[in-house]
């Protein structure tokens, strides 16, 4: 099972998004893409922002998303 889920990757998201706006995430598809662009970043020389040297590029991405380091901007924006 993947940690975190995919619903709380995608609630974590959204929480800034106020009510009766539309979500940013509303898809499983829009995670998967966001965190892969970010972990190509990481394979590319940027930076991590959360700590974890022995971690794959993946994993980091996954990491930094749960934690609020990384936005996903909507297509407006």
């Amino acid at each position: 099972m993947l940690h975190p889920s995919y619903s709380d990757l995608m609630k974590v998201v959204n929480s800034e998004v106020e009510q009766g706006e539309a979500p940013v995430v509303n898809s499983r598809y829009s995670i998967v893409m966001a965190t892969s662009k970010r972990a190509r970043q990481i394979i590319a020389g940027e930076e991590p922002l959360v700590e974890g040297k022995d971690k794959k590029p993946l994993s980091v991405a996954i990491e930094e998303l749960n934690q609020s380091r990384i936005k996903i901007l909507g297509d407006e924006e």
